[in-house]
């Protein structure tokens, strides 16, 4: 369809409130739908003319506004990772330029920033979720964050306060493991390896939790 078309008919889409529907040159069948913001910036009132290249590029903004919108609204969950936003437009069938540039303008408006993102979701998951910075930079890259993003904001992290993570996660641990104190030991380094801690302080975790319970084991001796 080339040319000038003319507007015959724009009808609000049922499903969709804020859509409508445009219908050019008496078609039964709707030539596209558009956001309403759209509908009023460009003026696409029944009667007007307009050349048929310029509806195309109006057909074109309007995938990219579909595509923020969408963005925007899975934003309001929580914070998201750029990638974690690309795979869900994907699978909303979200045309992927529009979904880059969706990104690039939230990205600008300070709503999507992966090294603020990684940075505080390692501080957060340390704390809550007792994980070492290496399985913290595995789970940001998981989530999309480029490699050298992760390894920074993981680097970042505070190596006093991952001892003492790492200290508190042995605490709880090693009451529920069994065997002799060796094996014991051994089983419990393990566990805070595999929690992305790292060997020096897994070391003083493994010693605080066995000195913990042998303090015990002689507070309730000279008790009895």
């Amino acid at each position: 369809m080339s040319g000038i078309l003319t507007i015959t008919s724009v009808e609000q889409d049922p499903k969709k409130k804020q859509r409508y529907y445009l219908y050019v040159n008496e078609a039964q069948e709707p030539f596209t739908s558009v956001h309403e913001d759209l509908l009023i910036k460009f003026r696409l009132l029944k009667g007007r003319e307009i050349e048929a290249d310029e509806l195309k590029q109006i057909v074109l903004e309007d995938s990219h506004h579909r595509a923020y919108v969408a963005a925007l609204a899975y934003l309001g969950a929580r914070p998201r990772t750029e990638k974690e936003i690309m795979r869900y437009l994907a699978r909303k069938a979200l045309d992927e330029q529009a979904a880059r540039q969706a990104i690039e303008r939230l990205r600008k408006e300070g709503l999507v920033n992966d090294p603020v993102y990684a940075e505080l979701y390692a501080a957060q998951r340390m704390r809550s979720q007792m994980k070492g910075r290496r399985l913290l930079q595995q789970e940001l890259l998981q989530r999309g964050i480029k490699r050298d993003t992760a390894k920074e904001a993981a680097s970042k992290l505070n190596a006093e306060s991952e001892t003492e993570i790492a200290v508190s996660a042995a605490m709880k641990k090693w009451p529920h493991i069994k065997g002799e104190i060796r094996e014991r030991k051994q089983k419990l380094a393990a566990f805070l390896l595999r929690r992305g801690f790292p060997s020096s302080s897994v070391r003083e975790a493994v010693k605080a939790a066995a000195e913990a319970e042998l303090d015990d084991d002689d507070g309730l001796m000279l008790d009895n």
